[in-house]
């Protein structure tokens, strides 16, 4: 079984293809492309597909080249499908991109998954009847002097350092469907490679001082149906970086 997002971006490069077999009421996922705006709609599909008699769903994530924010919704989908079945559901073999995502998400990159097991029907086991330690507190350990190390404060830099890449990195990836998107309107509107669609946004963006991102927006937004066209002066901005590039 095959299932990839059904919206015009489709056919771009690493679009989210999920490949799967079935052995043994074992569902065997493998997933192929980037984990982007529709991975979350492409995996609910293909879970959706899947026998009733399933006992277990494990996702070889070894194909996925990319992943923003919506990669986390992609989780999301397969945790309440397994709590769902109650059956239980991973998602294995992280690498490049997509597991520094993990990592910066504090998951675990193994299995961001393992923590979240389907519910059990199995009873709490009954408290333990014999007295446990003495509750009266003891005496005060005595205080040691402050102390301050080379280490500590070098700590203290990575940390300060990690947590403004995770600004940036978060910054950029809630920015960057929007984005492919447009670049993926224009490719289809005039033919260009991805490059050159690339081009021509930083272009207009530069041409109209506005920001990358809402320039994206607006070309996104002008090639759905019925949707608004860009302002004119962002509308000459794109002809004249369309005719630079592409003429």
């Amino acid at each position: 079984m095959t299932s990839a997002p059904h919206t015009f971006l489709a056919r771009r490069l690493n679009a989210l293809v999920i490949d799967g077999r079935i052995d043994a009421g074992r569902a065997v996922l493998v997933p192929r492309g980037e984990l982007v705006h529709g991975c979350a709609d492409t995996l609910a599909r293909t879970l959706k597909d899947l026998p009733a008699d399933t006992s277990r769903v494990d996702l070889d994530m070894g194909g996925v080249v990319f992943m923003d924010t919506a990669g986390l919704q992609f989780l999301d989908v397969l945790d309440s499908y397994g709590h769902r079945q109650r059956i239980p559901v991973r998602a294995t073999h992280w690498n490049g991109q997509p597991r520094r995502i993990l990592e910066l998400a504090g998951l675990d990159t193994a299995d961001p998954l393992h923590h979240r097991a389907a519910p059990s029907s199995e009873p709490e086991p009954e408290p333990d009847p014999r007295p446990g330690p003495d509750p009266r507190p003891g005496p005060e350990p005595r205080p040691g002097p402050p102390t301050a190390s080379a280490v500590a404060l070098e700590r203290a830099e990575q940390l300060a350092l990690l947590r403004e890449e995770v600004r940036q990195l978060r910054r950029a990836i809630v920015s960057r469907p929007v984005i492919d998107q447009a670049r993926g309107v224009l490719m289809a509107t005039h033919a260009c490679t991805s490059g050159e669609a690339w081009h021509i946004l930083r272009e207009a963006s530069q041409l109209s001082n506005t920001k990358l991102h809402a320039v994206a927006a607006a070309v996104t937004a002008g090639a759905e149906i019925n949707g608004p066209a860009p302002p004119e002066e962002l509308r000459r901005a794109l002809r004249t970086a369309i005719t630079r590039c592409l003429g």
